[in-house]
């Protein structure tokens, strides 16, 4: 009896560490969280038009979920990096996914510079988000984001397969899963 007990309290305690747990492909269960192997925590954001856009809407897609800010010198500074592997990966073809697409969480206040810099830097994908609420934003709590950029790389199933890839390291992830 204080075997199951404790197994019983294991159980608990990786719940409430790791989140509810998810039925995953092939009904294996996936724990909500963000270490690879997790089902990435569901997160919906505004975009600049005031449409609210849900991250499990993109499931289908190998998804990079970017998180940065207009403020932010570094992930300025990566955005091309960004920029580039988009533009050569949103057409590719992948082994059990539609395509690649990017969801970018501004952890911006102002609205203005934040629009001024999707456009400046050239962020020509669709999906940007933002509560407008910085270091406070509902959207990066899920994640445990404590510095910018970070990213976590998500497979079709919402499955996060890679994080913190920047430079050289998000097109390499992404070349392993192009279908040649």
């Amino acid at each position: 009896m204080k075997r199951i007990n404790f197994v019983i309290a294991v159980v608990v305690v990786a719940v409430i560490t790791y989140g509810f747990v998810a039925i995953g492909k092939n009904n294996q269960k996936l724990a909500e969280g963000t270490e690879i192997g997790m089902m990435a925590p569901e997160i919906k954001g505004m975009n600049p038009e005031g449409k609210e856009i849900a991250l499990s809407t993109l499931r289908g897609n190998i998804v990079l979920v970017d998180f940065w800010a207009s403020w932010c010198g570094p992930c300025r500074a990566e955005n091309p990096n960004v920029v580039a592997t988009y533009e050569k990966y949103k057409g590719a073809k992948f082994a059990g996914a539609k395509g690649f697409t990017i969801y970018s969480v501004s952890l911006d206040a102002d609205k203005a510079k934040w629009m001024s810099a999707i456009a400046s830097d050239h962020l020509t994908w669709v999906y940007h988000v933002s509560d407008l609420l910085r270091w406070d934003s509902k959207l990066s709590k899920p994640y445990g984001v404590m510095s910018i950029p970070t990213n976590f790389l998500l497979d079709a199933n919402g499955v996060i397969i890679g994080k913190a890839l920047r430079g050289e390291s998000l097109p390499q992830q992404l070349e392993k899963l192009v279908q040649h």
